[in-house]
């Protein structure tokens, strides 16, 4: 098996998809960054990789066999053994996940482009580890966690405010207020006033929903911002977020 050394990882934990794991150019200097002494690397099949990188299922019972304490973390000269963390690629894609113990990769996180390489041509000539799916099932994504396919070429900020207006818009479907539905609609396609005032509920919220989740704008924006207004625990969301954002992220490392 081949293994990598003095890997940096920024671990997103808990994370179920792919696009919440950020690339380095969207690590930010506050990130909790570790180094790992030592990572196994196995080259595995897309589908497999797929599930690792978006999901939170079972892993391969073989796979987490085979990776068992192969990985350290050096912390204040100790080197401490990682139960179960590999990196993972299918010749294309790179990840790398720690299950904290667990059968799944509860902890994942991108590699600086130089190690990501290095992870390349390592497993040129590799054959693909052969493991068997635990779950082939496909994932059902729904308003709480969007498709990627709605999320490309959003930036970091723009995906967590993305978020954030999407739970609030969830909360407004909880409520099944007609009126505060179409008054919202109204917000975002103020000429459509005479129609809007003729929806149900179910029309309003889901006109407003259609509207909102596909792309991002500074008008979307502003409109999640005229959403949380008086809603602490989406204003504090929102808060963080900004000074988050406002942050500088890593450019380089040697």
């Amino acid at each position: 098996m081949q293994y990598v050394h003095d890997v940096w990882v920024n671990w997103f934990e808990g994370e179920e998809n792919g696009y919440n794991v950020c690339a380095f150019h969207e690590w930010r200097n506050h990130d909790g960054i570790e180094i790992l002494d030592q990572v196994p690397v196995l080259r595995i099949n897309t589908e497999l990789f797929d599930q690792i990188e978006n999901d939170l299922i079972d892993l391969p019972k073989k796979m987490l066999e085979l990776v068992k304490n192969c990985t350290y973390l050096r912390k204040n000269q100790e080197r401490i053994t990682v139960e179960y963390a590999s990196i993972v690629t299918d010749g294309n894609n790179i990840i790398v996940f720690d299950t904290l113990g667990y059968q799944i990769p509860i902890r994942k996180s991108r590699m600086i482009p130089r190690q990501e390489r290095l992870v390349l041509d390592l497993i040129n000539d590799q054959k693909e580890s052969q493991f068997t799916l635990e779950t082939e099932s496909e994932k059902a994504y729904h308003i709480l966690s969007l498709p990627p396919k709605v999320m490309i070429g959003l930036t970091r900020r723009e995906r967590h405010l993305k978020q954030l207006l999407m739970m609030v818009l969830d909360q407004l479907k909880q409520i099944k207020n007609p009126q505060e539905a179409q008054y919202w609609l109204t917000e975002w396609k103020p000429d459509d006033y005479q129609a809007i005032q003729k929806m149900t509920f179910a029309q309003a919220w889901n006109e407003l929903y259609l509207s909102l989740v596909n792309g991002w704008s500074t008008e979307h924006e502003l409109f999640c911002r005229k959403m949380i207004k008086g809603q602490p625990f989406f204003e504090q969301l929102w808060q963080l977020e900004k000074n988050n954002a406002e942050k500088p992220t890593y450019k380089r490392i040697l």
